[in-house]
């Protein structure tokens, strides 16, 4: 079950066992609820995680991104994945881990598979022994408001640079109050 909760509070049973209590305003949380505490009762445990909300970016942030790699795509005379994959490479969103040598190939044959920005290259030789220190980057797919507005960000820059018409500055600003970014 995912939710957003509007109010948390700690509370202590009765056996001094620490509670918390999540508020949210979701209908449709009983059913769900009612299937965790069969698995409870019937003595299997729950995982659950709690963070702070926020909120992912929108499918019209998504769209502006992909037309405008194709406006410039279409100025430099590449395509519209390789302007994205390039932006992706400058501002994106990564992780830097170590792989053991013999598998380097396979780290970066899965981690393309999970989409077009979705990349990881050899750095450089890790401290540890045997190991490749491998940039691995997150395509935009998973990206959140303010992530995702960096890579617009980006773009819109390269399209300036370009002489690529874009939204206003006040159009993009205002865009970004709508994604609440």
């Amino acid at each position: 079950m995912r939710l957003i909760a509007s109010k948390i509070r700690l509370q202590f049973d009765m056996d001094y066992q620490p509670e918390i209590i999540l508020t949210t305003h979701k209908s449709y949380i009983n059913e769900e609820f009612n299937k965790l505490v069969e698995a409870i009762t019937g003595g299997k445990k729950l995982d659950a995680e709690i963070k702070v909300h926020r909120e992912r970016r929108s499918l019209d942030s998504n769209s502006y991104c992909w037309v405008l790699c194709q406006k410039i795509a279409e100025v430099i005379g590449s395509t519209k994945e390789l302007v994205y994959q390039k932006t992706v490479r400058d501002v994106g969103q990564f992780e830097i881990v170590p792989i053991k040598d013999e598998a380097v190939e396979r780290w970066i044959e899965v981690w393309k598979g999970k989409g077009l920005g979705w990349f990881a290259e050899v750095m450089e030789d890790s401290k540890l022994p045997g190991y490749k220190k491998i940039i691995s980057y997150y395509g935009s797919s998973v990206y959140n408001q303010r992530e995702m507005s960096v890579l617009i960000n980006e773009i819109v820059q390269q399209c300036k640079e370009l002489g690529i018409e874009t939204l206003t500055k006040e159009e993009i600003e205002s865009m970004n109050k709508k994604w609440n970014i």
